[in-house]
Formats: structure tokens, sequence, C-alpha cells
């Protein structure tokens, strides 16, 4: 529990930070690894509160309250140890994650909660630094073979489960690297991709295959993609004894208003994996940029967040962010809400560095410059009335774009694929299947499971990780009768 008095005693302190006229000029992290001493500090402001409400505000159930007490008492090895029985990856959950557990904790009740994603931050880099983390392979082989469609985190979790128990696994994924969409989709400035590749690499040791630059699906549903090779669900079937899709949700919301077709009108995932391949040092011909462009970004949730960090590094004039919901409070009644995810105006990092923000606006079109650009955008401030948008009359205005980016979140997983499988879908378009009861996670079709955005619709880095994991214990008590791995 930490020191008794500490919550008393010490303040909540965050991680340091780059200066925003520095951290502007490149796409390297902009966070910096707390020292020792003030993890231990922060940790110590752990209570003894009873009952643990971070533990179940948290999608991987990490026992938050053990490796506090053992950060504080300088018992770094005995905590990354207690980290790493519940999350496979929290190098990418203590840097992207939102903390949910963090609005769960009681202290935040009276006072700042403890900065819990601030130290699972500082002990697994610790580990990594010290070589606490290494390959776990397997002692003995079990024979069956297992494919995983897509490597994002729900996939590289449920891979590495079930690697440690003895399964042969085979991880495709239809780009030419590994990652999914923390590699393609989150900016280097919030994730460098060599914490992804580090895991690759222990993964390989453990005996995981990976297979990039495959599309799986139908041949004549890969027209648009680069893979050089595709292979059907019959042949995966045919090959493995369990297959696991966990792609993810990658189909995004349009806008569809007069002027879409405009050239400089992108959808966020047409913009930000660009940028995350030309810090990879690759060199693009028709790169989408911002610079010297004033810019819109519709949509204020982290997509659109991520599009305003990278367009102000990219050197915009200026970068607006348009939302359709009202702006939040800005605290929320923490009587009301604790501890559940609270409704509250939220700043991000990349809002720091640059943007104006504005909330109840519709956009109307996009106007054209004469020459198949667009040069601005015409809007419409709305109210909410019951669970429909009204537009005010009279208050239609425009404002200038040389870029929009569409960041209104992700509808569901490529539809093609579910149906190159064959499997039942839900009113959303997901993978249909049960997280909890008889056979969780196992789609209609057999021997075939889901987890992660493909199951359960567009989610955070923590959910794909929980999904993961218990998706790996499903197919292991699948395939072997019983299971080890923990749910």
């Amino acid at each position: 529990m930490g020191k008794i008095t500490g919550f008393l005693e010490i303040p909540r302190q965050p991680e340091p930070i780059r200066p925003i006229a520095e951290r502007k000029q490149d796409f390297h992290e902009f966070v910096a690894e707390m020292d020792d001493e003030t993890a231990r500090k922060q940790a110590a402001r752990c209570m003894d509160c009873g009952i643990p409400f971070c533990h179940n505000g948290c999608p991987v159930n990490n026992k938050i309250s053990d490796w506090n007490d053992l950060v504080y008492k300088a018992d770094w090895k005995r905590a990354l140890d207690s980290l790493l029985s519940t999350n496979n990856f929290p190098e990418f959950t203590g840097r992207i994650c939102p903390a949910p557990c963090e609005a769960a904790c009681t202290l935040g009740l009276s006072a700042d909660p403890v900065g819990i994603k601030s130290i699972e931050h500082k002990i697994i880099d610790k580990g990594w630094e010290e070589g606490w983390v290494v390959p776990q392979r397997a002692a003995v082989k079990t024979g069956k073979r297992v494919a995983v469609v897509g490597s994002g985190p729900a996939g590289l979790a449920c891979a590495q489960q079930l690697a440690r128990v003895g399964h042969a696994v085979t991880v495709f994924e239809k780009n030419d690297r590994i990652g999914g969409l923390m590699r393609y989709g989150i900016p280097d400035f919030k994730l460098e991709k060599t914490h992804i590749d580090r895991r690759i690499d222990q993964m390989q040791k453990e005996d995981v295959v990976f297979r990039t630059n495959v599309y799986i699906g139908n041949p004549e549903d890969a027209m648009g993609f680069c893979q050089p090779q595709t292979v059907t669900p019959a042949e995966l079937e045919r090959e493995f004894d369990a297959v696991v899709l966990s792609g993810g949700s990658e189909t995004p919301r349009d806008l569809p208003v007069p002027g879409r077709e405009l050239n400089g009108v992108h959808f966020a995932l047409d913009f930000l994996p660009q940028q995350n391949r030309v810090d990879a040092g690759e060199t693009l011909e028709d790169q989408i940029l911002a610079t010297g462009k004033p810019v819109i970004v519709i949509g204020g949730g982290d997509t659109g967040s991520d599009c305003v960090g990278t367009s102000n590094r990219q050197g915009c004039t200026g970068v607006t962010q348009f939302e359709l919901m009202p702006r939040p409070p800005a605290q929320e009644n923490k009587l009301l809400t604790w501890p559940y995810w609270p409704l509250k105006l939220r700043t991000s990092s990349s809002h720091e560095e640059g943007c104006e923000r504005d909330w109840k606006v519709g956009t109307k079109r996009f106007n054209d410059d004469g020459h198949g650009n667009v040069k601005s955008l015409t809007a419409v401030r709305l109210e909410f009335h019951g669970r429909e948008f009204k537009e005010l009359p009279d208050t239609e205005f425009e404002i200038p774009a040389q870029l929009v980016l569409l960041a209104m979140g992700f509808v569901s997983p490529r539809q093609k694929v579910l149906d190159a499988f064959g499997v039942a879908k839900d009113k959303r378009g997901n993978a249909k299947a049960i997280s909890e009861g008889v056979n969780p996670y196992h789609t209609s079709v057999p021997r075939v499971f889901t987890a992660g955005d493909m199951r359960r619709g567009q989610s955070l880095v923590v959910w794909a990780i929980r999904e993961g994991r218990q998706c790996a214990r499903a197919v292991d008590e699948f395939l072997m009768g019983t299971s080890v791995l923990p749910r």
C-alpha cells in the first residue's frame, strides 16, 4: 500500500515532458521517464483504501496496489513480475492508455489520483534497462498450430500467450511491418516504434512466426493493397488447428457532404500512417502534408488529437479542431461519476502545442478553389435536441482550409475479411462472439475465434490486450481441453 501517510504528505507529480518549442521540431517521444526516487514517492501515495477500485477500472485488472507497494520499497524486479502477470505490453499502455485506472482511484475522490500510468511506465522501462524482460519459451510443445490474423495489440497478446504454453503460432499481417494500428496509426511522438520492434524480437525468440505482406481473404478483395501474397480462409483453416481474427477497426466514418471529393480532404488514417512511414526512413512521393496550410480536423477524439500534433510538427499555418458534441465540463462531478470514466474536457499534449477547438459544429460543405482543391469549409452551429442535432438558423460561417482531416472514429473492421470467413456479424458489423460464458471468443465458424476491435469495435489498446489474453485462454481450452493461462 506504499507509505501509510504518503497520500497526505506527497503531492501528485506528473512525468517530465519536453518543452513545446523543442518537441514540435521532431517526432520523438515527448514524455520522459521518471527517476527512481520520484517514482518511489509517487507510489507512496497509494492508499490503504480497502477495495482497490483501480483494479476493476483497469481492463487487464493490473494488481496496481501490489506493484505500487513494491516500487515504494524499491523492489523493482518483483514489481515488474507483478505487472507482467496481467499485462503483456505495459510499455504500450504506459504510454498511450488514457488510464481509466486513475479515474477509478479512491484517492481521486478528494485529491489528485495516484499517478498509476507513470509508475507503470517507469517499471517496464526499468525492466528493459536492467535486462529483466526476457523471452519465455515453452518447455514442451503441444503440436497444435494457431494462426493469428492481425498484429495489433490484441493479436500480439494472444500470440504471445499461446506460444508460451507450447502452441506453434503464426501471426499474419497485411502491412509490411508488425504492429497494426500501433505501428501506423499512433504517431511516434506518443509511441516510438522501437518499443514494438523490441517485443517482436522477444516473441520471435519465443518461437512466434511473423508473416508480413500477406492479405487474408479472397484474392479479388486484395485489390488496392500492396501485398504480394494472398492466403484464403480455406487455406488457413486447412493448415492450422485454430484461427484468431484480431484485426483492427479500420473502416473510418465518412462525411458525405458536397465537396467531399476535393483534393485535400482525407481520412486521418490516410494522413497519419504516411508520417510514420517517413519517420521509419521511407521516402514517399505523394505524402499528404500540412506544411504551410491552414488545417481543419473534424473529430474531437484521440485520432483527431494525433492529427493536430502531426500537423503542427509538419509546419501548418494553424489548426482548428471541430467537434459535433457540446463542450464537456471542465471538471466532472466526482461523487456522481466515480469510479467510472468521467465525461470532462480533456486537453492533450497536442492541443497544448497549438490548436483552436470548437464544439457543436456541423460541416455543411467543402469549397472548391476552382482547380479541384479544397480552399475552405462552410459550417453551422448546432444544438442537441433529444437524439437529434438541429442547425441554428443564421449561424453558417466559412473558415479557410487547405487540408481537412476526417477523424470521426471507425465504424467496423474490414467487412470483406469477415465475409470471406463467413462469420456471423453483430448489428455494428463486428465479428459476433461472446466474451463470457460457454465458448467465449468463438465465432459462428468452427475453429475460428475473434478478439479486440474486430469483436468489440473501436476501443483502447488496453482493452485489446485484455481480449487477446482472454481469447488465448479460450483457444488453449478448445485445443487442449483445459488451460493454465489466466483470464
